[in-house]
């Protein structure tokens, strides 16, 4: 059995993740706040771990960097990690965070899949591109 891991704290968010991965052979769990992902990473083992960039008192980037911090010290597998973005401005967060993969809200299943497909398949899936700078 898969399992997805998603850390956000709006019901409807849940509701569409679950919508467009759940199935006989894969299971979404949540967590409502970026604290408690940590603590579920080490219950749960999941495959995949989605970061609404939005949670509570710890967002989708610091927890994105402290699974990173935690997966180099050797105290938990390699995640792979999906951030789900409000705007295209938010890319460079996502790329700081070092996420295996981004989307831009609002999502839909077959956008989801998409990217959950190709993270789990060890490559990366980024929606939005970096602005250039001068």
């Amino acid at each position: 059995m898969n399992c997805v891991l998603l850390a956000t704290d709006a019901d409807w968010l849940f509701n569409e993740v679950d919508a467009a991965l759940a199935d006989d052979e894969t299971k979404v769990y949540r967590v409502a706040s970026g604290r408690l992902v940590l603590p579920a990473v080490h219950e749960l083992n999941p495959d995949l771990v989605i970061l609404d960039l939005q949670i509570g008192n710890l967002g989708g980037v610091a927890t994105s960097l402290a699974l990173r911090q935690e997966q180099e010290m050797g105290r938990v597998p390699d995640q792979r990690i999906i951030m789900l973005l409000d705007r295209q401005a938010d890319v460079f967060m996502a790329q700081m965070a070092r996420a295996d993969g981004w989307l831009i809200k609002p999502i839909n299943s077959l956008r989801l899949q998409r990217a959950a497909n190709a993270v789990l398949a060890d490559k990366e899936y980024f929606e939005g591109m970096l602005e250039a700078t001068s």
